[in-house]
């Protein structure tokens, strides 16, 4: 594939609005829970376990049964198959067996003929519980030694050796909550039965053939009787890669025992109980540096809670460790990472899948030295960048394409970071109430599964005798652009408007064994899978026109004003039709496997990612230090997406991601409470941020480069890097909080989220030192 190919010219063309903007507007565009209900349908709930960690004595259904509406009532007894929803571990259930491990567990499901009725029925459940001992907090679970694996460890050089010889040396620790993913379309799955045993499922999740895998087996069915359709989702940000199959599996097996229409549509409260978060971490570290700000040693151990079952932990943390570098060279380093088994809801996939947990454990860092050598923390950030002889990851990947140095200096020149440093400064010394801070910090991002092999994507085209052009593709759709983006790189390899292409819903009946729309992969891998189908036909085409009209295929060219055949021009409509008419194949699918990647897991070295993306933020905020209240008032963006497939989209994709990573850093938070039970579990308990929330001075510059390696029009994915430059609120909030007792060379001991408690908490930490 050349670079020169009319393909790879997407970045010349203006950007496409998102292929469903329209209907979204209009209010059009149809979701799981949008489709017409035969009147036969069925509706679903879940009981719920009421404890933490107990063995099920007994369950009493009966009056649950005879409740209003109530149709069937279904437990474990009741699974066919295999009670097993998880991705890998085997150990997720679809309801209760025997015993239970987090509160809000499913134990039983109830099929009614309304949501209402089910969700009425779902709480007259008797089940008498033994309870067994519970452990809700990670000083427990390291207490007890109870973990998902094994205690993992990264490391380079002699880390103990570098610490004891270093001039300078710190120590701290702090900590990090989850996240909840909030989406704005919750978890719903619509089960239709089909003959002979079969089952079409209607499910919002990012990963439909896990979806079909784990039904199928629950069911007893071999994979090729369940068909999993996704047109679209109301957001999912890792929430809907694994968690989505609990509730496509409960409908599906209403509908199976049935032979009824099921649909499992959650309650936002039960979701957020029921569903799994982003990790929480705890982070302690020794670093040894000299006086220029160079980090010589580093001892870090990164803690999460990974809750009750492995779902994606052991790959979360993995990529926790390989974002502890970020953009630093870390000469001498050990990373240790203990993955704590608790009695909570799962943790789970988060945009960022654990990146941002290891990102701002270095930036935390980099900020404490700073603190103590009485520095500019963006001097001790450039101190340690990668470069010349500085070039290789602590898990031994070269650092090919490393454009951070230069994406900080022209956002240090285009944001006027020294000027605005010296106005903070300013401001602060004449300001006792009101204290600002401002940071500038970068991001380096790894591109790919770490999980090798679900780096692999299939794509199926189909061009008509009309000229028209349809699409399937495995990645899946939640507001992000694939679709479009997808549908863009099609046009341009046959020239065509993008008018002419229709993208049609992911469904695992047309395009097989494809991965999740995640670790930002979803135009990388989908992309190039439909860019080789599309190759395919298009070659076809032009032997068939070489042949057609006696010429060589070198003078068959495919522009936008039509098909150049020697010297004639015809409408791509003609060359479609001539080309049915001459028994042409214009069908094609197209298939993509990541290459160049390797990763020894035991050993905790190679090659995990295909790329890095970069960016660059400054965030400038102020705090009150009477309240606690703080308010994010400029934010400067310079991001890396290569040749962009679509500006307008990165953009946009850009402007969330770091809105969503502002509010995990600062108001998001979740609480239990000593049973174990999640007390933020509603919008009025939990504070996603708002419009109000976003900066008044929001620029996002795109930077001018394109990848290294040969991807989709040497574009580069944005849909988790982004959030990890909302560090840049949280570096800045420290330093507004450090100014509140300048005389103090110390890190103030602010953990996030950075709520008004918590800043209120540090500040009085911070001047008592």
């Amino acid at each position: 594939m050349a670079d020169r190919d009319l393909a790879w010219k997407v970045l010349e063309k203006p950007s496409h609005p998102h292929d469903s903007a329209h209907m979204h507007v209009a209010g059009e565009a149809r979701y799981a829970d949008d489709l017409a209900e035969p009147a036969d349908m069925l509706h679903l709930a879940f009981g719920q376990s009421s404890e933490a960690h107990a063995r099920i004595a007994s369950m009493d259904l009966s009056e649950v049964l005879a409740a209003e509406g109530v149709v069937a009532v279904y437990t474990a007894a009741d699974i066919p198959g295999t009670n097993d929803v998880s991705p890998f571990a085997g150990d997720d259930r679809l309801l209760a067996d025997g015993e239970v491990t987090s509160h809000g567990q499913p134990v039983f499901l109830v099929a009614a003929t309304s949501q209402r009725a089910a969700r009425k029925a779902a709480r007259l459940g008797k089940v008498e519980y033994e309870p067994l001992p519970a452990v809700l907090t990670m000083a427990e679970a390291r207490e007890r030694q109870s973990l998902i694996e094994p205690t993992q460890r990264m490391a380079r050089g002699d880390a103990a050796a570098a610490l004891a010889s270093s001039p300078h040396r710190l120590s701290g620790r702090f900590e990090m909550g989850g996240q909840d993913h909030f989406y704005l379309e919750g978890q719903v799955a619509v089960a239709m039965p089909g003959e002979d045993g079969q089952v079409h499922l209607f499910s919002s999740t990012q990963h439909p053939s896990e979806v079909q895998h784990l039904v199928a087996h629950m069911l007893h069915r071999s994979t090729a009787d369940v068909t999993v359709e996704v047109r679209r989702m109301g957001g999912a940000f890792g929430g809907k890669e694994t968690q989505a199959a609990l509730f496509a599996a409960a409908a599906a097996l209403v509908a199976y025992k049935t032979g009824r229409p099921a649909k499992f549509r959650c309650d936002r409260d039960d979701d957020m109980v029921m569903t799994g978060k982003r990790h929480p971490f705890e982070v302690s570290y020794d670093v040894g540096f000299d006086d220029d700000g160079h980090l010589l040693a580093l001892s870090l151990l990164l803690s999460s809670d990974c809750g009750a079952t492995v779902d994606l932990s052991p790959a979360i943390n993995d990529r926790a460790m390989f974002h502890a570098d970020n953009c630093y060279y870390l000469p001498d380093v050990e990373i240790v990472s203990e993955r704590l088994k608790t009695n909570t809801v799962s943790a789970t996939a988060f945009r960022g899948f654990g990146g941002p947990q290891g990102m701002l454990a270095i930036e935390r860092i980099a900020d404490h030295v700073a603190m103590a050598l009485g520095k500019d923390p963006l001097e001790v950030r450039l101190a340690n960048l990668y470069g010349p002889g500085r070039e290789e990851t602590q898990y031994g990947m070269t650092v090919a394409d490393n454009v951070a140095p230069q994406m900080i200096a022209r956002l240090r020149e285009t944001a006027r970071y020294d000027e605005r440093v010296r106005a903070v400064e300013a401001f602060n010394s004449q300001n006792p109430v009101i204290k600002k801070g401002i940071a500038l910090t970068p991001v380096k991002f790894g591109i790919s599964f770490t999980t090798t092999h679900l780096n692999q994507a299939g794509a199926l085209v189909h061009v008509y005798a009309d000229g028209s052009i349809q699409i399937n593709h495995g990645g899946t759709e939640m507001g992000q652009g694939v679709y479009v983006k997808v549908a863009q790189v099609v046009a341009d390899v046959f020239a065509v408007p993008i008018e002419q292409v229709r993208i049609t819903a992911t469904r695992t009946d047309k395009v097989p064994n494809t991965s999740a729309t995640a670790a930002s992969s979803g135009a990388d891998l989908n992309g190039m899978a439909a860019h080789i189908g599309a190759m395919t036909i298009r070659d076809r085409l032009t032997s068939f026109l070489a042949r057609t009209y006696g010429c060589g295929e070198d003078m068959v060219h495919f522009t936008p004003g039509g098909v150049l055949v020697g010297g004639e021009t015809l409408a791509f409509s003609d060359v479609t039709h001539k080309a049915y008419m001459g028994r042409v194949s214009m069908s094609s699918t197209g298939f993509y496997a990541t290459p160049g990647i390797e990763y020894d897991r035991a050993a905790h070295k190679g090659r995990p990612f295909y790329y890095f993306a970069y960016g660059a933020a400054v965030s400038e905020v102020a705090v009150d230090t009477l309240t606690g209240e703080h308010k994010v008032l400029a934010v400067d963006i310079l991001h890396d997406v290569g040749r962009s497939l679509n500006p307008v989209i990165d953009i946009g994709q850009i402007e969330g991601g770091f809105v969503q990573g502002q509010g995990w850093l600062t108001t998001e938070e979740l609480v239990w409470d000593s049973k174990g039970r999640l007390l933020t579990h509603s919008p009025a308990t939990y504070k996603i941020p708002t419009a109000s929330d976003r900066a008044k001075h929001f620029t996002v510059s795109l930077w001018d480069g394109e990848n290294v390696e040969p991807t989709i029009n040497r574009s580069k994915a944005v849909g988790e890097p982004p959030f990890m430059l909302a560090i840049s609120v949280f570096s800045a909030l420290n330093r507004a909080i450090a100014a509140t007792a300048p005389d103090k060379r110390d890190l103030p001991p602010l953990d996030a989220p950075a709520t008004p408690e918590s800043i209120l908490k540090a500040i009085a930490e911070h001047k008592a030192r």
